[in-house]
């Protein structure tokens, strides 16, 4: 099988690589539902010091940058309470953090959670936090130019390996709100 994007060595159906998965992702992927059937999901073998984005595009090629998205986790606090929610943006862009995102999550002031925080809550590596098998009462914010791509490289759940999945997909996803103008420059 090859990749949509990318020259990798192992690359299959995601639903075939559940043992490569941590417990979250594998859950969602067995699971899974929508309107991409779940074979569109695919799993390429990587090795985890390729993980973060920089280290990964230099290594598999700069034109994956553009094809390829970041899951942040962020905190909203208004009144001494905090709401969890993740944000999926283009590689190329940023989370815009205090703009979009705090007035969505109805927020005083928004910050990007703490590692600990991230990877506690999620049960992801960091570095690997993915919107596929996020806790179910998040909110994930997703940017509408990942949505529009035909396949979108992001995190596994783990620093080892990543998931190609079709852009619609996302929008699809538990508790999704697609937003023009997530991700700036």
């Amino acid at each position: 099988m090859r990749a949509p994007m990318g020259d990798f060595d192992v690359v299959r159906p995601a639903v075939e690589a559940l043992d490569l998965l941590v417990a979250p992702v594998a859950d969602a992927v067995r699971g899974w539902h929508g309107d991409v059937p779940p074979e569109q999901l695919i799993h390429v073998d990587t090795d985890p010091q390729w993980a973060d984005t920089a280290t990964f595009v230099e290594h598999y090629g700069r034109d994956i940058l553009e094809r390829s998205a970041n899951c942040v986790v962020v905190a909203g606090k208004r009144g001494g309470e905090s709401t969890l929610a993740a944000c999926l943006v283009l590689s190329s862009t940023r989370v815009d953090v205090n703009g979009v995102v705090r007035r969505q999550l109805g927020a005083r002031k928004a910050s990007f959670a703490p590692m600990d925080m991230a990877t506690g809550e999620t049960g992801m590596e960091y570095g690997g936090i993915t919107p596929i098998g996020l806790p179910a009462h998040w909110q994930l914010l997703v940017d509408a130019a990942v949505v529009d791509l035909p396949y979108v490289l992001i995190g596994s759940g783990s620093r080892r390996g990543k998931l190609i999945v079709p852009g619609k997909a996302f929008a699809g996803l538990p508790n999704a709100v697609v937003i023009e103008g997530l991700g700036v420059a």
